[in-house]
């Protein structure tokens, strides 16, 4: 078989050729590149310290003697979490929708790259960033300056750090991570905190189609918000939870219950500037601003964990009394001093 062109006769043994050339070309070229990243070339890569202690702002968080949280200090609402204390049904939401063969990789997911040519054909988009190359754009986030070679090569780089990734954390671990880290919107960063924001319950209790709620802002945190979009997040809900069916994590029974009840949220968005005992927190403040300053710390990203010696018991009933006569007293102090001064 021969094919012409204006230049003379190309033989398919002499396309094949070619084929192959530009088949290991582009391989010697990928090799070449992640050589160069790795040697830090394009940049200097996380060191060692830094992928086993990555860093991330953390809330403080007070606590009352008798164990309650009452306030926090953050430029960011976040606060740790273990593995033990999430629910499956979030763990098994995100898999199932974000990224299925989680378990059986090492970091880059190499089927779903090789298949995104396929859904372009077909005018479908399809990302194939795993779960871990996401933690790795959330714990080392990437240079805003874009272009094509910018962008391939932080691909390239987000590969190489997710590989190491694995290699220093249990898959569990990394799942962790990437749950604690995450912006869930309405100023709620990690799932403890999204899970007290939108629901009013601990991560550990998140039901099936709360979990699914939560999983379906990771796609874009104001156009799926259950509070400013209902309708767009009970749509992606419902595809959270069909993929959940698709691959077995729920029953087709449980899928036909779910898909129909409503989203019911208990939605409070935490501020430093809400709770029990406002000015005993701002006197806490104050007190250990000097402290941090002294210890290298910082009081709104250290995630510490300040013991009081405060009731919060006692203080609820304080402030409720306080509320029950204010306006009496305040009455009282005004026709007492009125005219004069007091």
């Amino acid at each position: 078989m021969q094919f012409k062109n204006i230049k003379g006769k190309i033989t398919l043994k002499k396309i094949i050729k070619y084929c192959w050339i530009a088949f290991f070309s582009a391989i010697g070229l990928f090799i070449l590149f992640v050589f160069l990243i790795i040697t830090g070339v394009f940049g200097k890569l996380p060191s060692t310290e830094k992928l086993e202690n990555p860093d991330s702002p953390l809330a403080t968080e007070i606590y009352s003697s008798d164990g309650v949280i009452i306030g926090k200090y953050f430029n960011e609402n976040r606060s740790n979490v273990s593995f033990d204390e999430i629910s499956p049904n979030m763990i098994n939401a995100l898999v199932a929708t974000e990224d299925i063969r989680y378990y059986k990789h090492a970091g880059i997911d190499w089927w779903g790259n090789l298949a995104i040519p396929f859904y372009l054909i077909r005018g479908q988009k399809r990302g194939a960033s795993t779960i871990t190359q996401q933690l790795a754009k959330n714990l080392f986030p990437r240079s805003k300056f874009n272009n094509m070679i910018v962008i391939a090569l932080r691909k390239l780089k987000e590969w190489v750090i997710s590989i190491q990734l694995e290699r220093f954390y249990t898959k569990e671990e990394i799942i962790t991570m990437y749950l604690n880290t995450v912006d869930f919107g309405s100023n709620a960063y990690g799932i403890k905190s999204a899970s007290r924001t939108y629901f009013n319950v601990e991560p550990k209790d998140l039901k099936v189609e709360q979990a699914a709620v939560l999983v379906g802002l990771l796609k874009a945190t104001y156009m799926y918000s259950p509070k400013f979009n209902p309708q767009k997040s009970y749509d992606r809900r419902n595809t959270v939870i069909r993929q959940m069916k698709k691959y077995d994590y729920i029953t087709q029974q449980q899928y036909d219950s779910i898909v129909k009840r409503p989203i019911i949220l208990d939605y409070s968005v935490e501020s430093q500037n809400e709770g029990i005992g406002r000015y005993f927190r701002e006197y806490i403040r104050q007190e250990l601003t000097q402290w941090c300053d002294e210890n290298g710390l910082d009081l709104y990203t250290s995630g510490l964990k300040i013991y009081t010696t405060i009731d919060s018991r006692m203080q609820i009933y304080a402030e409720q009394a306080t509320r029950e006569h204010l306006t009496y007293l305040q009455a009282a102090f005004y026709n007492h001093w009125k005219n004069k001064i007091p």
